[in-house]
């Protein structure tokens, strides 16, 4: 009897976990690498955090390595990443959960191009994949980011 107590408490235990660890996957919480829209190569890697229920995204590296050194010269003159290094800034900001695996209200900035965008994220497939979507008005794209940790 014992020891048919004791698998029971590892099998619950055990499926605790997996239930942890599935929760835990699909959140946005993690490095991403994104994919650019022309080329379908990965472009660089954006690392996503959660602080008080706000999820933002830095990011962490530049694939192409002639990129390295790219700062954020089209960024509005009020904004105070203009000019300044594209790596370790904070492009996506003030994300608030919005449903299963949804996160919206917050705002991406291309620093391509330096415009700033709505922005909105839902993990998919698992945890695997992100789709990261910023717009302005009824205008926007869908980016697939994928999973790197």
């Amino acid at each position: 009897m014992a020891s048919l107590l004791s698998r029971l408490c590892v099998t619950a235990f055990a499926a605790g976990l997996s239930l942890a660890a599935c929760a835990q996957s699909m959140s946005p919480v993690g490095l991403w690498q994104t994919i650019d829209d022309e080329t379908k190569k990965a472009k660089s890697f954006v690392r996503i955090t959660e602080k008080d229920g706000v999820i933002s995204g830095m990011i962490e590296k530049i694939v192409d390595p002639a990129k390295q050194d790219s700062k954020c010269d089209e960024c509005a003159s009020d904004d105070p990443r203009k000019g300044k290094p594209v790596i370790g800034m904070t492009i996506l900001s003030d994300l608030k959960k919005d449903g299963d695996n949804v996160y919206g209200g917050g705002k991406i900035l291309d620093p391509n191009n330096g415009k700033v965008y709505n922005a909105k994220v839902t993990v998919i497939e698992g945890g695997k994949k992100l789709e990261m979507r910023g717009s302005i008005l009824f205008f926007g794209r869908t980016q697939t980011w994928i999973r790197a940790d």
